[in-house]
């Protein structure tokens, strides 16, 4: 077919040593030596390093004149690991952060992981990058020592500078780049790290460091990127996902102004989630495609998902509940003879639907092909990914690849995924020039790779003394996975069962903003609140009950353990910060939500209020906050619980995705709003408890919580009582 690569033949040898790049598997050589290389060895230059640097790994530049150079290798997405995981290497370095210039380093193997998802990047790399600074802090410690001719041990740096703690004598970094760049690298077990207790850093408030290229204007997303001669494209897939061509009228594109070419790609490689049947058309200018666009006219082969809609999977849950003839993952006790024996037995239905990223950069991709090699500028989280696909598109080897990783504007998961780079690459393979691919906000709505819609089907009892003493849960699904087994509350309820039933689908899904978590939060923070007033209790004191006087909750199978001590901490905490059980007028409440996500323990409180005409608006939300310590960056960190609470609002309150015949009906924002600023909480305040636990991720542990947090808050000001996402579907007005 027009643009399909050519099969390339690989070695045994060559594909287990890609495989395991890929695969991150470097990561093992990364720890005890970083800045190894698939060999083993150590390697110190950067791609531009200059005579007379010294460069102990491939993180760490200090020019002659004391400039320090750190490489941030992991895609930075808003999230701020650009500015924060640079920050652990001068911490432990001693630089002054001043003296620090931050450069985005592209796909290489040296750098070991170099993804970016599901809060992993801070808790993946805390330990080796500060074994990166230790590094260099010792070989410089020991350069300064040989000049003084003392122990090094009598040595610190501090501010870009070695001193001598017994007179006080200083050494600049600067000074001493030509005599450390001869030292060996030491050995890690030679390598001690700081005492936390002398961070200075850590924890501190640093501006993001891109801030002032954003806010002028500069280019550093992946839409910014421009190459001499290159050309624009865009790529038109069917409504139905994944129908194939049939035909399509490419000639007469060809023939409208500005148009280079137009063809037909019928390829399908990695699934849905890849690169998929279409219509490319390649242009001088984004404009002139876009505007093709309207002129085309393509036959799509039938597709086997064209009857799908969301009305139809409503009635599919329906039918799964009702059959009695779920998969049943977990069955503590007996379910239905505590509820038979409660006091009080309620049952609910919770729903959810589809819903998209929204990133307000649209998938991008630029790529230059020469022949058995190519050159690819992508925002991403998955590079490793990214180049993998490609090398699959094009039929060349992996290593054939650089890849360049730009900022990216918005990921939220969505990039973790690589078919807008698939569709680039094979693009620029069949027309020979650099091409830029860019999507339209519909093609970004339309095929995007969306958060899984869901059913649960609840029945939960209290006894007399008001505990909870049954649950049993069926969640009908459509992703893999789905809940898990061990989701809180199973493991403190003496009798729960736990089913799942799967529905088929034609829909292409992928991780969105805590996957998972994202609708479960909401899903049993507000069915516990539901409980908790048939049983006549407080919220809160009904959680901290379930919850227990026990600390850790091994899981079943070896699974991760809960740490509900930790849990109970940060509901305590929100609490006071709320003054909880305060009196507020009708038509006012307060609500709780909390949730473990991603290792991070969060409790959240939301204000509400609504007027009896049903209008919601958010007083104040207060997070409680335990994601280990130190807090590497607290602005930054304050932002991403900021973020995260403002995103799961927008997201519960206003958006999803209808489908009909098979597709996407919503086109744009005007069909799918985002929150806008008067409906975002008047107030957020965050409370961040340091626990001695290390440092773990925070793009996604404070998402989960809000949702719950605010419907409970709904019903305590209302009465009525949200079970379906989004809260605008429910008739809030009030008498």
């Amino acid at each position: 077919m027009n643009g399909e690569p050519q099969p390339h033949t690989v070695d045994r040898r060559r594909f287990l040593q890609w495989s395991l790049l890929t695969a991150g598997g470097l990561m093992l050589g990364f720890v005890p030596r970083v800045g190894a290389d698939s060999t083993g060895e150590v390697k110190r230059p950067s791609p531009d390093q200059r005579p007379g640097d010294f460069e102990p790994n491939a993180f760490i530049r200090i020019a002659p004149n004391g400039r320090i150079t750190l490489f941030s290798a992991r895609p930075e997405i808003g999230q701020g690991i650009k500015t924060s995981l640079p920050m652990i290497i001068a911490e432990e370095l001693g630089a002054d952060w001043r003296d620090v210039d931050v450069v985005s380093a592209p796909l290489d193997p040296v750098y070991g992981e170099q993804g970016a998802g599901g809060s992993t990047s801070t808790p993946h790399a805390w330990l080796p990058l500060r074994q990166v600074g230790a590094t260099a802090r010792v070989m410089l410690v020991s350069a300064a020592a040989q000049e003084w001719a003392v122990p090094p041990s009598e040595c610190r740096t501090n501010a870009s500078t070695v001193v001598h703690r017994p007179t006080g004598k200083t050494l600049s970094f600067a000074s001493l780049v030509s005599a450390a760049a001869l030292l060996p690298i030491p050995a890690p077990a030679d390598v001690p790290l700081k005492d936390p207790r002398e961070f200075t850093l850590l924890g501190s408030r640093i501006a993001g460091v891109d801030n002032p290229q954003i806010v002028t204007g500069k280019p550093l997303f992946g839409i910014d990127r421009q190459l001499p001669g290159l050309v624009h494209a865009m790529y038109v897939k069917a409504p139905v996902f994944g129908s194939r061509v049939v035909r399509a009228n490419t000639d007469v594109l060809k023939a409208l102004p500005g148009v280079r070419d137009a063809f037909i790609i019928n390829q399908t490689i990695g699934g849905l989630t890849g690169l998929v049947p279409g219509v490319a058309i390649v242009a001088d200018s984004t404009w002139s495609a876009w505007s093709a666009r309207n002129h085309l006219q393509v036959e799509w082969e039938s597709n086997p998902h064209a009857q799908d809609n969301w009305s139809g999977f409503v009635s599919a849950a329906k039918n799964a509940e009702a059959s009695g003839k779920p998969h049943v993952v977990r069955n503590d006790g007996d379910v239905d003879a505590a509820c038979a024996a409660a006091a009080k037995v309620v049952t609910a239905e919770y729903s959810y639907p589809f819903i998209s990223h929204a990133n307000l950069e649209p998938q991008n991709c630029t790529v230059t092909v020469r022949g058995d090699s190519a050159e690819i500028w992508a925002p991403i989280q998955d590079p490793h990914k990214g180049r993998t696909v490609a090398a699959r598109v094009l039929g060349i080897f992996p290593e054939r690849i650089v890849f360049h990783i730009t900022r990216s504007g918005g990921g939220f998961g969505r990039r973790l995924d690589a078919d807008y780079v698939a569709e680039a690459a094979a693009i620029a393979q069949k027309v020979g020039t650099p091409v830029k691919l860019t999507w339209t906000r519909t093609d970004d709505l339309q095929h995007d790779h969306y958060r899984p819609g869901g059913f649960h089907f609840l029945r939960g009892a209290v006894d007399r003394e008001g505990k909870l003493v049954a649950w049993r849960g069926h969640q009908v699904w459509f992703g893999d996975g789905g809940m898990s087994l061990d989701a809180f509350p199973a493991r403190f309820v003496p009798h729960c069962r736990m089913e799942m039933t799967k529905l088929d689908n034609g829909v292409p899904m992928g991780p969105w903003r805590a996957p998972g978590a994202c609708v479960f939060g909401f899903v049993i923070g507000s069915f516990l609140d539901e409980l908790a007033h048939a049983a006549g209790r407080d919220p809160l004191g009904f959680a901290l009950d379930v919850l227990g006087d026990r600390d850790m909750v091994p899981g079943t199978g070896g699974r991760e353990a809960y740490n509900a001590g930790r849990m109970r901490q940060v509901i305590h905490t929100v609490a006071q910060m709320a003054s909880w059980g305060r009196p507020l007028p009708r038509g006012q409440g307060l609500g709780l939500g909390f949730y473990f996500s991603h290792q991070g323990y969060v409790a959240e409180i939301a204000q509400v209020a609504v007027s009896k005409t049903g209008e919601l608006a958010i007083e104040d939300v207060w997070a409680a906050v335990d994601v280990g310590s130190p807090i590497v960056n607290l602005s930054g960190a304050e932002n991403q619980v900021q973020g995260a609470i403002t995103d799961g609002l927008s997201a519960s309150w206003l958006q999803e995705l209808d489908i009909q015949g098979g597709a996407i009906v919503q086109s744009n924002f005007h069909e799918y709003p985002l929150l806008r600023m008067p409906q975002a909480p008047r107030r957020i305040q965050i409370e961040f408890i340091q626990s001695a636990h290390p440092p773990t991720g925070l793009g996604e542990p404070a998402l989960p919580p809000l949702a719950a947090a605010v419907a409970n808050g709904v019903f305590a000001a209302t009465g009525t009582r949200i079970r379906r996402l989004p809260f605008a579907r429910t008739d809030l007005r009030w008498s």
